[in-house]
């Protein structure tokens, strides 16, 4: 039997097929499960049902901008009427301004900045798991998950405010591990490696970033989409039941590497 047969999954934050969220979607309707995709704006709307196409039907498309309360409240009342229950949840959103992405820390971030990274990346998470319970979505051995990178614990050039907004997310996973917990319900994060997506092209040097990790890397590469969406597919399986509180990394090992162990090309 498939992983996550059966299962009813909505994921946020799909931009395009070379997108994380994308990889997960991938990895789960393989896996059997169900699929509910949301999209910010008008814009992203198009490239989202053009995603759905690609992974060969979903079952809802549906609007959804974090920033906006009402929308998040529609959004699950939604699916409270078309599916009854949602077994898992996928937030896979960040966004800091680009001005703040480039240069000195101290000098680029500004109060607007730093609110607006920490409200899209960190307070949406909390947001649409506090809708999610007050609509009666999330049951006894729902899961839900969120994407963070590296520099939540570790200076990054240029990831700045991420690296804040980043690391306040994943504080935010523990607590609401601590208090859905007594619901059945868990929470985890993927702390995925640097890849390739439209979200990173807004960071100075990414390039440099890619080549860095893979010098570091164990096993001397980057990963992939895929590779996240298959831990993803097990962290919201049954087969990690024990699981929550959790941030598990997906990315070559680079996490645990102190020197470059292999030259700089």
């Amino acid at each position: 039997m498939s992983l996550l047969a059966g299962k009813k999954a909505l994921i946020l934050g799909v931009a395009n097929n070379k997108s994380i969220a994308y990889g997960i979607a991938e990895a789960f309707k393989r896996e059997g499960c169900e699929l509910a995709l949301t999209y910010q704006n008008d814009v992203m709307e198009k490239r989202v049902y053009k995603c759905a196409d690609q992974l060969g039907g979903v079952d809802l498309v549906l609007p959804c901008d974090v920033q906006n309360d009402d929308e998040t409240k529609t959004l699950f009342a939604t699916l409270k009427e078309k599916w009854g229950q949602v077994d898992i949840l996928i937030h896979s959103i960040g966004f800091a301004p680009r001005e703040a992405l480039e240069g000195n820390f101290s000098e680029v971030t500004s109060r607007e900045a730093f609110q607006t990274a920490h409200d899209i990346s960190a307070y949406s998470f909390v947001s649409v798991c506090q809708h999610a319970q007050a609509a009666g979505v999330l049951h006894e051995t729902s899961s839900a998950l969120t994407l963070t990178y590296l520099g939540s614990e570790r200076i990054i050039p240029n990831y700045n405010v991420m690296g804040l907004a980043k690391a306040s997310l994943e504080a935010s996973v523990r607590y609401l591990a601590g208090d859905l917990g007594q619901h059945g319900i868990r929470v985890n994060s993927i702390s995925a490696g640097p890849i390739r997506t439209l979200a990173a092209s807004g960071i100075k040097h990414f390039r440099k970033m890619l080549d860095y990790a893979q010098a570091f890397s164990p096993l001397n590469r980057n990963v992939t989409i895929e590779e996240v969406g298959n831990t993803a597919a097990f962290l919201c399986s049954d087969l990690a039941s024990g699981i929550t509180g959790q941030n598990i990394y997906v990315d070559a090992g680079f996490n645990v590497s102190g020197l470059p162990l292999r030259e700089l090309t």
